[in-house]
């Protein structure tokens, strides 16, 4: 067995003191290799309307084209975990991990070229709009989205490297512990998002229009941690001796084929893939979108309290930033939450348990925000939905590096977390388009009726959101068939 199980210290209290230098040195580098890369993705959501704005012909639907913008994002992310997890399997997870951080970082930083108006596109040099579905797209807007596929594939590639350097490194009996505190600190770099954006919404750069630009060079800055995770960094030696066993026995290391001809695997695979696939579109399908419903919900507020355009816009950026800074505290403090319960009662229980609490909470805050205290619901509704939605996965975390061997533990763990995402890039266009129907009908009722058109518009995105929700049913489905882990050392074959 590759690790040692969590059976002989349930609690795993003072686990920090229990881990050797080098084993901390991998977990700091590995959960901020995670947290740049939620960082990055919250500051995605933070800049995805004021770009589209920016980047799309005037009087396009914005909110469209973000989720087609979201839907790239996620493909790209899925791609990534797909390459990269395997890769790492093959070569090592602290060299993939490497290059994972350098390309998001990287393609980040392009992301805000897109915005210069006279900056050569690439998707002019490609004749993009040669193509009849994107003849009346702005080259800058299809820039922008191929930027933001490239800056999916290395985020993708983080997860499942993180989690299995991180579990085949530290002792099994602190895993638990160290995995979810890994997970956990996601929440740290979408606070430092949320933070970013609403000092940038308090500042001179707040009333630049292009401030969307500033978001995407912050989060390329993550490429300096590259050099630490090269210089420092070294192989698990649980993987190395994977490696060189499978070698011995004629198998390969970070292979699909192996990871789909065994049964056990395979039968892992695929339900590991479904139960992840509902949290990850829970939250790229609805959870994110919450951001567009505030908006919604001050331009109402403020506009008919007879604030100027120039205070509407920034109202709409304070109290985003708000709504993302206070759902990733209530998220913290549910992914630390999931650890405990795991640990003390199994992780299919939590899983069960947080899944409900996700469904419930999600549909009562899309329904409810704004009509109790109006903008200040965001203050206790956001964290509430986020100590919910964010707190499964930490499970994943946990639970995912349990379900396979070393040799492939990176390519399970990526294919589950992150193949999911094929099918969850659905998510964002199903709500975009749900909510569009939804809002078109409402339009009509409305004006048929005499009522207010923009509130009909908000009631529709709501119960759009609402409906999606009943996707956090499917990962309440598929857990009896799914073995339960907790206190097994880590599997071998």
């Amino acid at each position: 067995m590759s690790n040692l199980s969590d059976k002989s210290n349930p609690s795993a209290d003072g686990w920090w003191s229990q881990l050797k230098p080098h084993q901390r040195l991998v977990f700091i580098v590995a959960t901020l290799a995670w947290l740049f890369d939620c960082l990055d993705q919250q500051l995605f959501n933070l800049a995805r309307n004021p770009a589209m704005a920016a980047l799309l012909e005037p009087g396009a639907d914005t909110k469209f084209y973000g989720g087609i913008a979201t839907a790239i994002f996620v493909l790209g992310w899925a791609t990534g975990g797909m390459i990269f997890g395997s890769l790492g399997d093959r070569f090592g997870r602290a060299k993939m991990l490497a290059v994972t951080v350098l390309l998001y970082s990287l393609a980040t930083g392009l992301s805000a070229l897109a915005g210069f108006p006279h900056f050569p596109t690439i998707a002019q040099a490609l004749n993009l709009n040669a193509i009849p579905a994107l003849k009346d797209l702005s080259p800058h807007y299809l820039d922008f989205t191929i930027f933001r596929f490239l800056t999916g594939l290395g985020v993708g590639g983080v997860f499942g490297l993180a989690v299995a350097l991180v579990a085949d490194t530290v002792p099994g009996h602190v895993r638990p512990r160290a995995l979810g505190v890994l997970q956990s600190f996601s929440a740290v770099g979408n606070v430092a998002a949320g933070i970013i954006g609403l000092v940038i919404a308090l500042t001179a750069l707040g009333k630049d229009p292009n401030y969307w630009m500033w978001l995407f060079v912050i989060g390329a800055l993550p490429a300096f941690l590259v050099a630490t995770i090269q210089l420092k960094m070294k192989e698990p030696q649980a993987w190395i001796e994977a490696r060189d066993r499978a070698t011995a026995q004629g198998k390969k290391s970070g292979s699909y084929g192996d990871l789909f001809s065994h049964p056990t695997w395979r039968r892992h695979s695929l339900l590991g893939m479904i139960l992840s696939c509902a949290g990850v579109i829970g939250l790229w399908g609805i959870g994110v979108f919450s951001t567009d419903l505030v908006g919604d919900i001050i331009t109402q507020s403020f506009t008919a309290s007879g604030a100027t355009p120039e205070e509407v816009t920034k109202g709409k950026q304070v109290w985003g930033s708000l709504n993302l800074l206070f759902f990733n505290i209530g998220a913290f403090a549910g992914m630390l939450a999931f650890t405990r319960v795991t640990e003390r009662l199994g992780r299919k229980p939590a899983f069960r348990f947080f899944f409900i609490g996700a469904l419930v909470v999600t549909v009562f805050v899309f329904q409810m925000l704004g009509k109790v205290g109006g903008k200040w619901d965001i203050l206790w509704m956001a964290p509430l939905m986020g100590f919910f939605q964010l707190s499964v996965f930490a499970g994943f975390s946990i639970y995912l590096p349990e379900l396979f061997p070393t040799r492939l533990r990176a390519t399970g763990v990526s294919f589950c977390y992150n193949v999911g995402r094929y099918v969850a890039a659905s998510g964002p266009l199903t709500l975009a388009y749900l909510a569009k129907k939804l809002a078109d009908k409402a339009a009509v009722e409305a004006t048929a009726a005499g009522g207010n058109v923009a509130l009909a518009k908000i009631d529709a995105f709501r119960d759009a959101a609402s409906w999606m929700c009943l996707i956090f049913l499917l990962g309440i489905i598929v857990l009896p068939f799914l073995p339960e882990t907790k206190g097994q050392p880590l599997p071998e074959d």
